[in-house]
């Protein structure tokens, strides 16, 4: 891809528009949460679920007996980041009740979209089998995610079960926050030098298209900060996962940006925060 194919409204709208000068103190501070989270009793570290080097998961314990298991997927553009830096969301779940898993997957450039997706869906059954031999029995499954992760937790609703080996969802609700769920704008974007996304594979590689499988409720969740395309994606998103006869509120949180959105996930007096357990006290 060369600069001349960027498309400057495409390119303010997902990248230059959105990222604000908090974002470096910020994630130093997600940074430190997730090292004295690291420390809790129970966390375990770099578990694999999959062949790829990246195909391996973090588990923070929930505080008591687990109500639900949490697969929260991290942000990036599916080509950055690391699980460690958003360990500290386990906390969160953890006072919940919730188990939560926190893979990493394999990276644009070296694996298109379509292979990340593909990846992630190997962690379904790894949680499955780990659940089943530590507590006898698979608590509901939550996929979440955060940005790219916020698509891929998507995908894992919409997987066909028989993939799996299931004939039902294993999933029992997800929660989206701030994602990108219709990708065609991507490819004008300096995003696709490491996505390499034309017309056709954008829009096989967006679930706002394939909403009408939505199997279970879902919370979708944007920044009021972040630029208008990125606040219609959730849009889009929750009123497509409504039209399949889903339960899918959409909490467009004043004042937070594309990052402290996770402040207001931590808050359990934020309408996010209330949110979440509501969601969670839905399917547990």
């Amino acid at each position: 891809m060369t600069d001349a194919a960027i498309d400057p409204a495409a390119e303010f709208d997902f990248v230059g528009g959105q990222v604000q000068p908090s974002w470096p103190p910020l994630i130093e501070g997600f940074a430190r949460a997730s090292a004295a989270t690291a420390e809790r009793a129970g966390v375990r570290r770099d578990v694999a679920y999959g062949p790829h080097p990246r195909q391996v998961f973090d588990f923070v314990p929930a505080k008591g007996a687990p109500r639900a298991v949490v697969v929260h997927l991290h942000p990036g553009w599916w080509q950055m980041r690391d699980k460690a830096l958003f360990r500290f969301m386990g906390d969160r779940f953890a006072d919940l009740g919730c188990d939560t898993v926190l893979p990493n997957y394999p990276l644009a450039p070296d694996a298109s979209i379509a292979e990340i997706t593909e990846a992630v869906r190997a962690i379904v059954p790894a949680v499955r089998a780990e659940a089943q031999a530590r507590l006898g029995h698979v608590p509901p499954i939550v996929a979440s995610g955060h940005s790219a992760g916020a698509h891929l937790a998507v995908e894992l609703a919409l997987t066909d079960p028989a993939e799996w080996g299931l004939t039902t969802s294993p999933i029992a609700a997800v929660l989206a926050l701030s994602g990108v769920y219709e990708l065609s704008r991507l490819v004008g974007t300096s995003l696709n030098r490491a996505l390499k996304l034309d017309s056709e594979t954008a829009r096989a590689a967006s679930p706002v298209h394939r909403a009408a499988h939505a199997p279970c409720p879902a919370l979708f969740a944007v920044g009021g900060m972040e630029t208008p395309a990125f606040v219609a994606q959730s849009r889009g998103m929750a009123a497509a996962w409504e039209a399949a006869g889903r339960a899918a509120p959409l909490i467009v949180s004043e004042g937070a940006d594309h990052f402290t959105l996770l402040e207001r996930f931590m808050d359990p007096a934020d309408p996010l925060g209330r949110g979440v357990a509501d969601l969670i006290d839905g399917v547990a």
